[in-house]
């Protein structure tokens, strides 16, 4: 399973690692320690958490102290895998990046090739009406 640490979290959430931090530590996302004492968070987990975020459901903190969501001027949105549906033949993947929930479309063997799980980095890439998942 791929787990995180509070900086990385903090950059798929689109927030401070501050921020992340105090939201660990008041329970709102569970962590676990390395062999090395690194607090991380399980993938999983935080993608739960991520939606939640993303829904509004979590405090951001008072006063606009927070940094935008972390995007490319090329419609790049680096974030976390939420849902995997696999079909026949097509595939939906969901990504949370920051409060953007985005949903791609496409091929099963895409996605195994890739090979996408929930709580895994990806990059959502939008153009036009389309959007392309890249594994991170």
């Amino acid at each position: 399973m791929h787990s995180y640490t509070i900086g990385q979290a903090a950059r798929l959430l689109g927030v401070s690692p501050d921020t992340a931090r105090r939201w660990a530590d008041a329970g709102k996302v569970a962590t676990h320690r390395d062999e090395s004492g690194r607090r991380l968070i399980d993938g999983r987990d935080l993608a739960a958490f991520s939606i939640e975020v993303g829904q509004g459901g979590v405090g951001q903190g008072g006063g606009g102290e927070e940094d935008p969501p972390y995007t490319s001027a090329r419609n790049a949105f680096p974030g976390i895998v939420t849902a995997v549906k696999l079909g026949d033949v097509a595939a939906q993947v969901e990504i949370q990046a920051g409060p953007h929930r985005l949903v791609s479309l496409l091929t099963r063997e895409a996605v195994e090739e890739l090979g996408l799980e929930v709580g895994m980095r990806a990059t959502a890439r939008v153009k036009s009406t389309n959007v392309h998942i890249d594994r991170a």
